[in-house]
């Protein structure tokens, strides 16, 4: 069995998929509707919406199987999701990345796979929309369509997710969709009792790189600089667009040393990419820290607010 390749902007596409905050959650009528559809319409025994995140794959819906989640090692969705298109195996006893596969040789037996990829742009694919049967078979052009159809259906019911959730520029949380997110990591931090920091992000000298350079080298600054934080710090920390050109992370378990040390780091990281870029300008930023034990009763936006008080002083005294 061929294990599934992982993309090349994998750290970009697990935080998207996570910053979407469906993994784990039940079921819905809008997914399960799709699904139930695909099940009738192919007659197949199994229809599934997959979503593929660091080490299994997760079913937001599924049809004809009992089973929530499943290796991603060993998932035919892990490869679907590194296509373009459509991902179909007519025969998977004749396919050697699959033949030897588990649930091949075992129950479900499978033997026709068909995954219609699910993006939230184009190149960041984050699960599919797919189709299992026990019997070979392949779809004809108009079943391939029809696929494609209720794939972007899915992909529709993700958008509207994402555009609550998710800054469509840097594809990284947007406001509402971090504080989601950091309410429920302090809970666990107050659970756990571990400690948290809050990191405020400030671009110096962005405005001037916007009427210099025009809007869509701002973009690019903006877009280079979400990455770079998605980069370097852990996929355990939450990362959002805070708003304009103003980012923030989330950092849990850590000490005031721990968070110097990591800026630090990234301020390297950040010279290297500047040096790096053969642009005709540099990346700069200033940021602010607040650092909150466990216990803490502060709401999320008044320990930001401590932390953009910090960034501000930095700036100051710029």
């Amino acid at each position: 069995m061929k294990p599934p390749k992982i993309p090349d902007n994998e750290a970009e596409r697990l935080h998207a998929l996570r910053a979407l905050g469906i993994l784990d959650t039940a079921h819905e009528e809008r997914f399960d509707r799709v699904t139930r559809m695909a099940k009738r319409m192919f007659g197949v025994p199994m229809s599934l919406v997959s979503l593929i995140d660091e080490d299994r794959q997760w079913f937001k819906s599924v049809q004809g199987i009992d089973v929530e989640e499943t290796e991603r090692k060993t998932s035919f969705c892990a490869h679907a999701i590194n296509s373009d298109g459509l991902f179909i195996i007519p025969n998977a006893v004749c396919d050697e990345r699959f033949c030897d596969h588990p649930m091949v040789v075992n129950t479900p037996n499978i033997r026709f796979y068909a995954g219609c990829p699910l993006k939230l742009r184009q190149g960041l694919n984050i699960g599919t929309l797919c189709l299992i049967d026990s019997k070979p078979r392949d779809l004809d052009s108009e079943d391939r369509q029809l696929l494609q159809d209720l794939g972007a259906m899915i992909e529709q019911e993700i958008k509207s997710v994402q555009m609550a959730t998710l800054d469509e520029l840097t594809m990284i949380s947007n406001r509402r969709g971090f504080l989601s997110l950091a309410e429920q990591v302090l809970q666990v931090c107050k659970r756990k009792q571990h400690n948290s920091s809050i990191i405020v992000f400030d671009l110096n000298k962005f405005k001037p790189i916007n009427d210099t350079y025009g809007h869509h080298e701002g973009d690019h600054v903006l877009k280079v600089f979400a990455m770079e934080l998605i980069g370097w710090f852990r996929e355990s920390d939450v990362v959002g667009r805070w708003g304009g050109d103003e980012f923030v992370v989330l950092l849990s378990d850590t000490t005031p040393e721990m968070v110097k040390s990591s800026l630090s780091g990234f301020s390297d990281n950040m010279a290297k990419v500047n040096q790096e870029s053969g642009k005709p300008y540099n990346i700069e930023f200033s940021c602010g820290v607040s650092c909150h034990k466990y216990d803490c009763e502060l709401s999320i936006e008044e320990r930001i607010e401590r932390a953009d008080k910090e960034m501000y002083k930095v700036k100051r005294s710029r």
